[in-house]
């Protein structure tokens, strides 16, 4: 893959906001951004990065413009947005009758391509890329295919070597004979299946699958014939396969975007994803895994057609604010255009397509706090129907999957998205889910006023994915989970916790059932294989080993806060304090969303203990990832040291990495130094204790971003990675000997080391230095979490903070010393 890794042009056009928030926590932007953007309405954020054309902009800006209704809410200072309504661009296309140079004919690529990971069976691999075309409808234009062959070998130390990727695309496609060392195979052709298709935009999908062979082998691709919309950074991509016997060496990252009212310019733009590209060229990641937010939609409300409804006041008034067939139209087309966006933009464009993807969701995908509001607001049908516009393009630019043939809208038509063939006739009348379903309990057929000019791809499922038996209260659709074998030994189960997510549950207890029932398959058939499973990532939108805050829970729902929110109500007294939505305490729905919230515990303790016992029953070592705080931290649960039990046999040991965020602004270092006094020793249950561990042992570089106290949270941005160390490789110059052996470690609690591990955690181990990190021969898992050092510095340089997770060595299935309490 070419190293380019320049961001374009800045955008001559784009201007500064001198009123953003440069110090305001997690989501709430800032009062002064909120009176600008009203005195000021022809002043819009600034895009984070530049795609070096502003072709799209100006074939945006220039297109119909349609005015507000007047009617619920709208203001006077309310700026027209563009729209492109189907119908009316299906009416449009009909009327041409004739096409001219400026016609679309399906040949210009404006997004991609994508590349996404899907698992590995029968000694395959199997992937899938996206790409989105300009222009459609329901006949297609034309029909891509996608041409893939093996490349080079890689370099010794496993680098990606200069070859034909970077060159042209003339020199390179046809290519045939030696390279590197070793002979190419002959190009293998792919088809396209078109996903969904509207006079806008065509999204085509390829299926592609590869061998697994003994060493790790480059792979190149690309779709002849077609032109892109913006510079290229190379019609030739690139991507790396793991070797049959290894496991996959894993990127995570979350939070992957800027909250509205963020200064951009002080954050240096997206500098993180140029260190990823950067260590990806000296040793490749095999798969790229995103936590969550891997776009933020926030600005729908701020600079898109939600203006007018958050502008409103009452918040009964914004409850009762219909969604109808218009407004649809204009967060879908606002939905499309952000997405094409962001993930066409450099350098996070440069990964999207060498690294391939495995993602969950999480509220910014749909807008901040989706899903922990309260009950009544959450099921309004503003929130009821960005939930099904957001769902059709996660679904299309995240998983390459087909989109449900139309989304909800209300008024007089029904609502849509469900699919008969998956909604359970038994649901409860009391239930949430009976909201979307007709007098008679089934769903309504698809919205004939979506489907004109359109062409939506029948439903289809792959074999990673455990889709939940009934729809989400709030988003019309059922929880895609994943269960994925990341190579030899490592595999993931990534949960779904945004679908099925209410102010009370994350997901439903049926869900569960069937996700930890997978896994027993999953690993059961492993277990009497040659490759056993002995590390299961457990993939979440949101930390579980993490500080409580109760206590500031307590103070925002405690009768105090009843006249503050008068004084807010009737004369706007404590702007910044609350929402914008249902009028709550702001930072109370991001402390819902977390799993140490009072409302999670019951579920956060059954899903520990659950896994716990899938440690105990397969020997196999359970970490976890989890991001949305936006701060590094490593959370660990472990058995109370009463029972003197060795990490290397404690099934109760899961590690959780808090990597967040990759580009969104930290929180204040106050803010850190509070959580970090708030690190206690939790008891999970009788058995289980859980506390951080103290892995920053210094700032990162230069800086200083925490009190001395603070050795346990990190307010910088950051993103982590995974690799085993390989029992196959052959045994590396012994470091220097610390003495200690395992079973001393007995009896110690979680201020203290608890293996060997986590001696000397943090940039002195080994796993923060890519000289040694996952050099090692034992089977462990090395974790470096690489900490932005300067935010001012473009290139995105970073401190590794390493540690080392031990296999399991489980003896004789689960029991009260080995497994977890029930």
């Amino acid at each position: 893959m070419a190293s380019k890794q320049d961001d374009g042009p800045a955008d001559s056009e784009a201007q500064h906001n001198p009123h953003a928030s440069a110090s305001r926590w997690r989501h709430q932007e800032s009062s002064s951004f909120r009176k600008h953007a009203l005195d000021a309405p022809q002043t819009q954020a600034r895009d984070p990065v530049n795609n070096g054309t502003t072709g799209d902009l100006a074939n945006f800006l220039n297109s119909s413009r349609v005015e507000p209704d007047g009617d619920g809410g709208s203001s006077s200072q309310h700026q027209p947005l563009p729209i492109t309504d189907g119908a009316a661009a299906a009416k449009d296309h009909a009327d041409d009758g004739h096409k001219d140079a400026a016609s679309p004919d399906g040949k210009e690529i404006v997004c991609g391509p994508l590349l996404n990971y899907r698992r590995m069976d029968d000694g395959k691999w199997y992937g899938s890329v996206l790409v989105v075309v300009k222009g459609g409808g329901r006949e297609a234009l034309y029909q891509p295919s996608l041409v893939l062959r093996r490349a080079a070998d890689p370099t010794e130390d496993g680098s990606a070597p200069t070859d034909a990727a970077s060159a042209p695309a003339d020199a390179v496609a046809g290519t045939s004979g030696v390279e590197g060392g070793r002979e190419a195979t002959k190009e293998t052709r792919f088809e396209s299946q078109r996903l969904y298709s509207d006079p806008r935009n065509t999204f085509w999908s390829f299926d592609i699958e590869v061998p697994l062979e003994a060493d790790e082998v480059k792979y190149e691709y690309e779709v002849p014939g077609m032109r892109f919309a913006a510079d290229p950074q190379s019609r030739v991509s690139a991507f790396f396969v793991p070797a049959v016997d290894e496991s996959m060496r894993i990127m995570f990252h979350s939070c992957n975007g800027f909250s509205i009212g963020t200064d951009e310019d002080a954050f240096s733009g997206t500098p993180l994803w140029r260190d990823v590209v950067r260590k990806h060229e000296r040793k490749p990641f095999h798969v790229m895994i995103g936590g969550g937010d891997q776009i933020y939609n926030d600005g729908i409300r701020v600079n898109g057609p939600l203006r007018a409804w958050t502008d409103i006041g009452n918040p009964k008034k914004r409850r009762e604010y219909p969604f109808p067939e218009k407004l649809r139209a204009e967060c879908d087309d606002y939905y499309l255009k952000n997405y094409i966006r962001w993930y066409s933009a450099k350098p996070f464009a440069l990964a999207n397509c060498q690294i391939p993807q495995l993602n969950i969701w999480d509220d910014h995908d749909i807008i901040d706090g989706f899903g922990s509001y309260v009950d009544r607001f959450m099921r309004c049908d503003v929130f009821r129907g960005i939930g099904g516009t957001a769902h059709k393009y996660y679904m299309l630019f995240q998983h390459h999957l087909p989109p449900p043939e139309s989304t909800y809208t209300s008024g007089e038509s029904r609502p849509f998205g469900f699919r008969p063939q998956v909604v359970h006739a038994t649901t409860p009348a009391h239930s949430p889910i009976a909201d979307h379903l007709d007098a008679n309990g089934n769903p309504p057929a698809a919205d004939p006023n979506q489907l004109i000019n359109t062409f939506v791809a029948p439903p289809k499922t792959y074999l990673q994915y455990i889709v939940g038996e009934k729809p989400g209260p709030y988003v019309a659709e059922h929880s895609f989970n994943i269960y994925s074998r990341l190579g030899a030994r490592i595999a993931l189960v990534g949960i779904d916790a945004r679908t099925e997510r209410t102010r009370h549950q994350v997901n439903y207890p049926e869900t569960y059932e069937l996700i930890l029932k997978r896994l027993r398959d999953e690993l059961g058939a492993a277990a009497g294989s040659s490759r056993p499973i002995k590390h299961l990532i457990l993939l979440l939108g949101i930390p579980i080993a993490y500080p409580r805050l109760t206590w500031l829970e307590n103070v925002f729902r405690s009768p105090i806060m009843g006249p503050i929110k008068f004084m807010n109500r009737r004369f706007g007294l404590g702007g910044g304090l609350f929402n914008h939505f249902d009028g709550s305490v702001d930072l109370l729905d991001d402390l819902d969303d977390h799993y140490t919230a009072k409302t999670h515990k019951a579920e956060r303790a059954f899903l520990v203990q659950s896994m716990q016992k899938i440690a105990a029953e397969f020997s196999v070592r359970v970490t976890i990832l989890g991001g949305d705080v936006h701060l590094a931290a490593l959370g660990r649960f472990y058995s109370n040291p009463k029972l003197k039990l060795p990490v290397e046999k404690d099934s109760r040991y899961m590690a959780n990495i808090v990597s967040s965020a990759i580009v969104n602004k930290p929180p204040p270092q106050a803010v850190a130094n509070l959580l970090a006094r708030r690190n206690k020793i939790h008891h999970l249950d009788h058995d289980t204790d859980e506390t951080m561990l103290n892995l920053f042992d210094k700032n990162p570089g230069q800086s200083k971003k925490t009190a001395d106290h603070n050795r346990c949270t990190m307010p910088s941005r950051n993103f982590a990675i995974l690799t085993e160390n390989s029992p196959n490789a052959t045994a590396a110059a012994e470091t220097k000997a610390d003495g200690t052996k395992a079973g001393t470690f007995s009896g110690k609690d979680g201020h203290s080391p608890l293996h060997r591990g986590e001696l000397e955690a943090g940039t002195k181990h080994k796993a923060a230095s890519y000289e040694t990190h996952g050099r090692g021969h034992d089977g462990s898992l090395d974790i470096c979490i690489n900490v932005e050092i300067d935010q001012h510095d473009a290139e995105g340089k970073t401190q590794g903070y390493g540690l080392t997770v031990p296999t399991l060595d489980c003896e004789g299935g689960p029991s009260r010393s080995q497994g977890a309490t029930a």
